[in-house]
């Protein structure tokens, strides 16, 4: 059985037992923007109404790759030879920028680089559902997470409003984040910025903006300037495994995993906050010891393997980058 239609029968019963009515949850909606946001509620029912609920998004949905793929696979989507020559040509290209942003945020440039790369393949593949048409199929029509889509797309309609944006014209993924850098509406409110001086935030042809907004977004979000992110690590055993099922969230210290066996660079202090990680590829298992920098790139997307593939990507265009430099 497909996994989509698997997640559509687990749905029925409480769609049954009388989860709300989508035409219903549209008209409280409607109701709310008007009466807290000041929005012309006939005008807001039209636009609503040009929406169309895709299945395919639904479709899309049940089934992301952080959820079932292993590390081996999932790396092989990221790692590869194209992305890697695509991040040193949108470095190469945006060269300035990047060095203005690692300036004032402190995130480096290959990071910032890594994130778009694997976002949208530096731009070409940034999404090709209308932002209005993915957030309203979500919002009322998926009930596990229908709250929290509906929380966008009232975000998606006030920053359309703000930026004086048509919202029937804005193009992004399946769960409406758009851009280069895969914003959701909330995220483009709070982070994006205007890293050109132009008067527009927009990260879906403006790299400077699409540079700017990445790192602010890490730099709001605690990115520590200069510090590592994870290390590969041996020496881990069985008797560990507390400490890796507490998660990625630096919750010990060097110094403790040390002082359980663990074998660590001696450039990193005892005091440095820390996690464990085991990332399995189907044969065997790998350790990473986990820093706050590696939390950071988790805030972007909530999957350890999500933030080691940026580590990854990264890691690997610094190497190729600096051995190009004359």
């Amino acid at each position: 059985m497909k996994p989509y239609l698997l997640s559509l029968i687990l749905l029925l019963p409480a769609l049954a037992a009388g989860a709300a009515d989508p035409g219903r949850l549209q008209q409280e909606f409607i109701t709310e923007m008007a009466t807290r946001y000041g929005f012309d509620a006939q005008a807001l029912g039209r636009l609503l109404e040009q929406a169309e609920v895709r299945q395919s998004i639904l479709e899309a949905i049940a089934r992301p790759a952080e959820k079932r793929l292993d590390w081996g696979k999932y790396r092989k989507i990221f790692l590869t030879r194209e992305r890697i020559r695509g991040g040193l040509r949108y470095w190469r290209d945006n060269a300035e920028v990047l060095a203005r942003a690692e300036q004032q945020y402190g995130v480096p440039p290959e990071i910032i680089v890594a994130i778009i790369g694997v976002e949208t393949r530096y731009g070409r593949h940034a999404g090709r559902y209308r932002v209005l048409d993915a957030l309203t199929t979500l919002g009322f029509h998926y009930p596990p997470r229908a709250a929290f889509f509906r929380g966008e797309l009232r975000e998606f309609l006030l920053l359309a409003r703000e930026e004086d944006a048509d919202p029937t014209a804005l193009l992004g993924s399946y769960a409406g984040a758009m851009g280069k850098p895969q914003f959701i509406p909330s995220s483009f409110r709070a982070y994006a910025v205007d890293f050109d001086g132009d008067g527009r935030r927009d990260i879906w042809e403006n790299d400077a903006d699409v540079i700017g907004s990445v790192a602010n977004y890490f730099a709001r979000h605690g990115w520590q300037r200069g510090q590592p992110v994870t290390r590969r690590i041996q020496g881990v055993d069985t008797s560990l495994q507390a400490v890796i099922d507490r998660g990625y969230k630096p919750h010990t210290t060097v110094g403790r995993l040390r002082g359980a066996g663990v074998r660590l660079a001696r450039s990193l202090p005892d005091d440095l906050p820390a996690a464990l990680l085991a990332l399995h590829d189907g044969e065997r298992t790998e350790h990473w010891l986990v820093l706050n920098n590696f939390h950071v790139i988790t805030r972007y997307n909530h999957s350890p393997l999500y933030a080691m593939a940026v580590f990854q990507l990264a890691d690997a265009l610094r190497r190729l980058h600096d051995r190009k430099m004359p």
